[in-house]
């Protein structure tokens, strides 16, 4: 049964700084550079939050972790475990596994092993692993990248984390793409699907591709600059969504001005309307 879930994406101006990894390659080293935000919230006291305005499901990106020591990422479980909210997937926005550099490749594996072992500590269900950022067309680059992912499965299955990536980034840019790199990882590694990560004509044809394959989407409208959805747009792609058979976490996602929550609201309506049918 389909149930609403939200990204930390969704509020990012209200839960502190965001710690954005980098590579420094002068030092061969993985760094992380901080982008001040206010802390309206802390990530601690998001699912009681999120529980009380509906939510049954978090994805929380990694930036957002403050502390990856085992301490923190036990009183992060225990705040899912209080409030019955799931922490569904940590979404680790870093890394490319189909880099040429091996120094940098290598160094990208031992930090995705990493942040599987937070997401095992801290109770979520799954990782979202980027598939890579060299072009899908490049068959070489798919294979390594199906390769590592398989590898990458098999390492959080003995965490009793699952393994997923998303139509996000070069690699998966294109519903074709995305389709090879199914084949190639099937059954080990699931989807998510962005509604945003696709455009042009082609667009709803390529979410069909991969729906079927997805334990959640990434429910993402398109917005004015008063932060209101195209509502026909979002429709479009929900009923989509809901025609593929889809019966996972519709995972709402808002990026717009105004108060993050307010535009959360919005999208969460027509959501919730479109799945009563």
């Amino acid at each position: 049964m389909s149930y609403l879930s939200l990204s930390t994406w969704s509020l990012h101006r209200l839960l502190g700084p965001l710690r954005w990894t980098a590579w420094d390659a002068e030092g061969e080293r993985h760094i992380v550079n901080e982008q001040e935000q206010p802390e309206n919230l802390t990530l601690l006291q998001l699912p009681a939050e999120a529980a009380k305005r509906g939510y049954a499901a978090l994805e929380i990106c990694h930036f957002h972790f403050p502390s990856t020591e085992p301490d923190y990422l036990n009183r992060l479980r225990e705040a899912f475990q209080a409030t019955g909210v799931r922490f569904d997937t940590l979404l680790l926005d870093y890394g490319d596994l189909t880099l040429n550099d091996s120094i940098r490749l290598t160094a990208d594996l031992a930090l995705i092993r990493a942040w599987i072992d937070a997401a095992s500590l801290a109770g979520a269900k799954q990782i979202r692993i980027v598939a890579g950022e060299r072009d899908g067309s490049d068959k070489t680059a798919l294979a390594q990248s199906a390769r590592h992912l398989r590898d990458l499965a098999a390492y959080a299955n003995g965490k009793n984390v699952n393994v997923v990536t998303e139509n996000f980034k070069a690699l998966t840019a294109t519903g074709e793409h995305c389709r090879e790199l199914v084949t190639l990882t099937e059954p080990e590694v699931q989807w998510i699907t962005d509604f945003g990560n696709f455009s042009g004509a082609r667009k709803y044809e390529e979410l069909e591709m991969i729906l079927t394959h997805s334990v959640s989407v990434h429910a993402k409208a398109q917005y004015d600059d008063r932060g209101w959805p195209d509502r026909a747009e979002f429709e479009r792609c929900l009923d989509r969504a809901i025609g593929s058979g889809f019966n996972g976490a519709y995972v709402l996602i808002y990026d717009g001005p105004g108060d993050m929550w307010e535009g959360l609201e919005r999208i969460k309506t027509i959501v919730e309307t479109r799945l009563r049918g």
